[in-house]
């Protein structure tokens, strides 16, 4: 390993966070293909802490790892993902809702703004956020301010959320490397590990239960087809960039989308 490698490697990190409760984004995080830990966020938010495999021992940028994940997550469930990541060089975030465009925007690590001011405003808009007050606040953090690092404009951008309903558990600090926020998402209290991909629970486990492929109803067919059409051109866009972390999330969307269809198949005949 590169000293580079070593230096940067353990400063990356990341946390997804989704507008559902735990429950309901315990049903889907096997999409992803990684067990993590999972916590409540708030009154209607929710937060996957990743141990970080993609990206520290397969080559991966952390923020194509997690672009691919949000966007997985935002088209298999009917609400956003939003995806907080860092490195030794930068921060960012990423906006994925439905199968529309994500929406990100990135700091360097002493925070200097490298993103588009439009960005704020598609995702204040995306969250429901306030036009004015919240809108002005997102602003801020794309102008330059020499005492602002990548991490205290994560943390800014966390304040405005506040609005919104997040409220981060005690230790999950964005800047911290993954190693140390997976020990301290682990010990809090609530705190629950993701199921590995191909287990398939009881319909009674989520309030997304019509919509899971082991259901077999209209919502879980027409899902599935829609994650089919979203995986094709995801995958063959992730293998044109040599993005693994976008190719993964394309082929599992893919894959779960054809299990789906194919188990509809088989209820109806």
């Amino acid at each position: 390993m590169s000293t580079e490698e070593s230096v940067s490697a353990p400063a990356s990190g990341a946390l997804l966070l989704c507008r559902a409760e735990p429950d309901s984004v315990d049903a889907v995080a096997p999409l992803l293909g990684e067990r993590m830990t999972l916590l409540p966020a708030g009154g209607e938010w929710s937060v996957l802490v990743p141990a970080g495999g993609p990206w520290r021992h397969g080559g991966e940028p952390v923020d194509r790892v997690l672009t691919g994940w949000a966007a997985a997550l935002a088209v298999g469930a009917p609400w956003p993902a939003l995806a907080l990541w860092w490195d030794a060089d930068r921060a960012g975030y990423t906006l994925a809702s439905g199968f529309r465009r994500p929406v990100g925007y990135v700091w360097l690590a002493d925070g200097t703004p490298v993103g588009e001011d439009e960005a704020m405003r598609t995702f204040a808009n995306r969250l429901g956020l306030d036009p004015v007050l919240d809108v002005q606040s997102l602003d801020r953090l794309t102008r330059p301010d020499p005492e602002a690092d990548a991490r205290t404009r994560l943390r800014g951008l966390l304040a405005v959320l506040t609005r919104a309903g997040v409220a981060l558990p005690a230790g999950l600090d964005p800047g911290e490397p993954a190693d140390r926020l997976g020990a301290a998402a682990r010990a809090l209290p609530g705190a629950r590990r993701t199921e590995a991909a191909g287990r398939r629970p009881t319909a009674g486990e989520s309030r997304l239960a019509p919509w899971m492929p082991w259901v077999g109803g209209p919502g879980a067919r027409a899902l599935a087809l829609a994650q089919m059409a979203a995986g094709l051109p995801l995958t063959v866009w992730g293998l044109r960039r040599r993005s693994g972390g976008w190719t993964t999330a394309g082929a599992l969307l893919v894959a779960h989308g054809a299990l789906g269809t194919a188990y509809g198949l088989s209820k109806r005949s």
